[in-house]
């Protein structure tokens, strides 16, 4: 059997971790920074189903990061938004967003319409199909200004809902 005491069998025996700890204030705990005003005070309040409701509704119209943060805001007077989704409003936009869209490619195809036309046909041939086309454009034009008025009204319409 090996004596253990002697210094050949010392690091044998040695672990890996340091014996003793430096334990003084100055040293690193690794971990997160002490806040310098932690919140510690806490407030416990019981709703009934409906105050319940109520809260809840409020809450996610207010889209707060947490119940927490908005009571916060609520108790100290602190503004926060409040945004509500009409979803007419969502197909409005939709519709309108489809419509640039379309304005666009038309624009696109359009350009390549006229320049075809130019290098493949006379230009008897070539101004006769681009007088239909002007005709068309002439309706669509029509068509936006429509659509631009509808906008503007839903513009108004929206503004007296909101106030």
């Amino acid at each position: 059997m090996e004596n253990l005491s002697t210094p050949a069998a010392a690091p044998a025996r040695q672990s890996a971790m340091p014996f003793h700890y430096n334990m003084s204030k100055n040293s690193s705990h690794g971990g997160r920074r002490p806040k310098v005003d932690p919140s510690v005070n806490r407030y416990v309040v019981r709703f009934n189903a409906e105050e319940n409701a109520r809260f809840l509704a409020m809450f996610e119209q207010s889209e707060a990061d947490n119940k927490a943060a908005f009571i916060k805001h609520f108790l100290f007077q602190k503004p926060f938004k409040v945004f509500y989704v009409d979803e007419n409003t969502r197909i409005f936009i939709d519709k309108l967003s489809g419509f640039n869209a379309l304005y666009r490619t038309i624009g696109v195809s359009y350009d390549n319409l006229v320049a075809t036309l130019n290098q493949n046909f006379t230009e008897k041939k070539a101004s006769a199909a681009l007088e239909e086309i002007r005709k068309l454009m002439i309706r669509l034009i029509s068509v936006s200004q429509d659509i631009a008025a509808l906008a503007q009204k839903f513009d108004e319409e929206w503004l007296q809902k909101s106030r």
